[in-house]
């Protein structure tokens, strides 16, 4: 559902030896998605600095061969489209609080899908799914001498709001039905991280833990040709996530810079729904007998590792490129493959307190099957729709401004 992140460029932060990195990361992760997170902004030495980026993302995944359940052509075409195009904006602010003592708020919008194939062979599988998040978040860090540089203490909270919709087809005789599913939650995370620097050498090593978010209180309604039905879904969680970066310059002007970052998707297999008030029967779990529906998704952990190199042209232009490979969450059921990309970007400083950054990415998300995949309860999911997919592409384009002081 969600095929590419990318990020603007980040400056290195080491003027003495003129390196500047310009580090532009687009990072396809798999999963729900889409910003993820990102706290490069509370490295930034200026006292105060501020930034806001977006990011356009046009993912071309092409579903074909479709099939319904058990394997049936119900007559409403074996092609559709697996993606629909979409924005992630993010800003942020930093302010020195007091000297080693660093503070940042912001807003993103780390977990999304949006996938519309219409009516088609698997419509009774999805007709339209769109999920949105909005995290408002606040880091906080604490430097301090150690050996030749300086050793910092992260940490900090985050609330998460997470909601969708997702249709679908329900009857095709005598009529055309379609059922929709509306749901939200919320939940509160934290992160904790320690990072290494000495600015003399452009060298910072960063490792942070993203917690989880736990949505205890998922509610919505689910409306049929009957009429609307309040319904509540099973306890889940947004997935924690750890991300270690490297960056260190390597000569004059010159910056490398890598991540691997592991996101816990396991946690995501299958969300039941039930309706509202079914607690006095059952409890609402996959296979339970208030089920009326569920969120499949049977993803695994995925994995992001990025490289690339940065160079500082002059006082005002810098440039990066990076190649990423993201392993994808699916495995037999859906179309999250592994995904390539090579991104670059450019950054232009006409003053020494203004940035301004734009960066484009082009990747390949590999080809694969969806079908049938039975979980670890014994739950199958993908018996009411098949398809096959190719080689697909999948564009970007991102800008961003940053202003410090």
């Amino acid at each position: 559902m969600n095929f590419l992140r990318l990020k603007a460029l980040l400056g290195a932060g080491c003027f003495s030896l003129a390196l500047v990195g310009a580090a532009m990361h687009p990072a396809h992760a798999g999963g729900l998605e889409r910003g993820g997170y990102d706290i490069d902004l509370l490295f930034d030495p200026a006292p105060f600095a501020t930034e806001a980026e977006a990011t356009f993302v046009m993912p071309d995944r092409k579903y074909k061969n479709a099939l319904g359940p058990g394997g049936l052509n119900l007559g409403l075409g074996s092609t559709a489209d697996g993606a629909e195009d979409y924005w992630v904006p993010r800003i942020g602010a930093k302010v020195q609080v007091v000297q080693g003592v660093d503070c940042m708020v912001d807003y993103s919008q780390p977990w999304g899908a949006h996938v519309a194939p219409g009516m088609w062979n698997g419509a009774v599988s999805n007709i339209e799914t769109d999920i949105k998040s909005d995290n408002y978040a606040a880091t906080c860090s604490y430097k301090m001498d150690a050996g030749k540089g300086q050793l910092r203490f992260i940490g900090g909270v985050f609330y998460q709001e997470v909601y969708g919709f997702k249709e679908s087809l329900i009857a095709l005789m005598p009529v055309v039905a379609t059922g929709r599913v509306d749901l939200s939650s919320s939940g509160w995370g934290w992160r904790a991280g320690v990072a290494y620097e000495i600015p003399e050498i452009a060298l910072r090593a960063s490792l942070v833990y993203n917690s989880q978010v736990k949505l205890d209180n998922i509610s919505g309604t689910l409306t049929t040709p009957r009429g609307p039905t309040g319904i509540y879904g099973e306890n889940t969680s947004m997935p924690d996530s750890v991300e270690l970066k490297l960056q260190s310059g390597i000569a004059p002007g010159w910056l490398a810079f890598g991540s691997i970052k592991w996101v816990n998707w396991s946690l995501l297999q299958s969300v039941a729904i039930c309706p509202q008030g079914s607690q006095i029967i059952a409890a609402c779990f996959t296979g339970s007998p208030v089920e009326v529906t569920s969120l499949d998704l049977m993803y695994r952990d995925g994995w992001t590792v990025s490289g690339g190199i940065g160079h500082k042209f002059n006082d005002q232009w810098s440039a990066a490129g990076q190649l990423s490979w993201d392993r994808g969450t699916s495995h037999g059921y859906g179309s999250q493959t592994d995904t390539w990309t090579l991104g670059g970007g450019v950054a232009y400083t006409p003053k020494p307190n203004i940035e301004v950054r734009l960066a484009g990415a082009i990747g390949v998300m590999t080809s694969g099957h969806s079908g049938i995949v039975v979980g670890e309860n014994g739950y199958a999911a993908g018996t009411d729709a098949s398809y096959d997919f190719g080689n697909d592409l999948v564009t970007a384009i991102s800008g961003g401004l940053k202003i410090k002081f």
